[in-house]
């Protein structure tokens, strides 16, 4: 009995289904085995012909392999296989001329231990998954890569001074010691940088709100970076007279300014200004806003290239050669969001770059 699925036009209320709006790729053969429905998803997915393939047995509209050349159909059995199984689940098969697909497939029995209805087969591209494969693989290059100098470092010096403590002076000896305090330092940060993209990757990222004076702790950040040596006149400070109260993490708002900050400094050039001032931010759709308080850190350098802008929050993105593992801002925007707020990137008007960040108020629920 082949699987009648309607386009709306006799359905008033609009809920008939048209498998051609489905986005993943849909296969159903009926109790014979033959296939009664090939969507347009499964045809891209596939690169077959939908017309070719209704009717036909579905071991030959979709000669489905295992990664070791076996064949699917004959693996699986469903249709003289155990009566009790309802469905495979998702693996990674292949087509002629070795095109990949994620296929997982669902047992539809009238009764339970009763003979094969329908056989559902759903299909996916392998291009998000092979896109996600490459982004771990570039991370723990980039991870390998970026411990392997400080280790180096520190495992040199250590066993320097362990070999021939007695022929170096004091002041050799603290010189080796703060490089490797400093090289320690560089691998507990990037330690904290991957904890932090798998809390954003994995939504676990978690904000602890407590009342944050934003225009303190921007000062705070620029004493800090003055003290290492920049000139205090390089920075510009405007804060509006009047914010309202923020509720956020504080140290997660000081690792989206610090690392702000760092970025104007080490890729911008001129003046680093910091804006403080109450912002409308949107709460919702239907709603007009909420107070907030905007952030904005810009610089008088070259700036971020036009087709450059969309890429800043991604992971690796990197606006020079000038050092840096790539995932700060991408760490940024996930802080940002998981206080609620939007963080967005533009050409100043001294034509450097541009990092504008509102936050909501977020104030406590038990507080409200």
């Amino acid at each position: 009995m082949p699987v009648e699925f309607t386009d709306g036009a006799s359905d008033p209320k609009g809920l008939a289904l048209d498998p051609d709006d489905l986005p993943d790729g849909l296969v159903v053969a009926d109790e014979s085995g033959r296939v009664v429905c090939f969507n347009t998803a499964a045809a891209r997915i596939t690169a077959l012909d939908p017309a070719a393939a209704l009717g036909r047995p579905i071991a030959e509209a979709l000669p489905l392999e295992d990664l070791k050349g076996r064949r699917w159909w004959e693996l699986t059995d469903p249709y003289g296989g155990l009566a009790i199984r309802t469905a495979q689940p998702e693996r990674h098969l292949l087509l002629p001329g070795n095109r990949e697909v994620l296929a997982a497939a669902r047992y539809v029995r009238l009764h339970p231990a009763g003979p094969l209805h329908r056989l559902v087969v759903t299909l996916r591209s392998t291009e998000a998954r092979l896109r996600n494969e490459r982004s771990h693989a570039e991370l723990i290059a980039t991870v390998a890569h970026e411990l392997r100098s400080p280790l180096t470092s520190v495992k040199g010096f250590t066993a320097t001074l362990l070999a021939k403590w007695e022929r170096f002076t004091d002041d050799q000896k603290r010189l080796m010691l703060e490089t490797v305090h400093a090289d320690a330092n560089r691998v507990t940060r990037l330690i904290a940088e991957l904890l932090d993209i798998s809390r954003i990757d994995s939504g676990r990222l978690e904000v602890r709100r407590q009342t944050v004076d934003i225009a303190a702790a921007v000062r705070r950040h620029v004493e800090v970076l003055t003290a290492a040596g920049e000139d205090p006149a390089r920075f510009a400070t405007v804060v509006a007279p009047v914010l309202p109260q923020l509720w956020a993490d504080p140290d997660k708002i000081d690792q989206v300014l610090g690392n702000l900050l760092e970025n104007a400094v080490r890729h911008g050039a001129g003046t680093v200004t910091i804006e403080v001032a109450p912002a409308g931010v949107p709460a919702s759709a239907e709603d007009a806003s909420t107070e907030g308080t905007e952030i904005t850190v810009s610089d008088e350098g070259p700036g971020i290239p036009e087709e450059s802008m969309s890429r800043v929050f991604t992971r690796f993105w990197r606006g020079s050669k000038r050092g840096g593992t790539g995932l700060g801002l991408y760490i940024v925007k996930g802080i940002v969001e998981a206080h609620g707020g939007t963080i967005s990137v533009s050409r100043a008007p001294a034509g450097g770059a541009r990092f504008r960040f509102t936050l909501p108020v977020g104030t406590p629920a038990h507080l409200a």
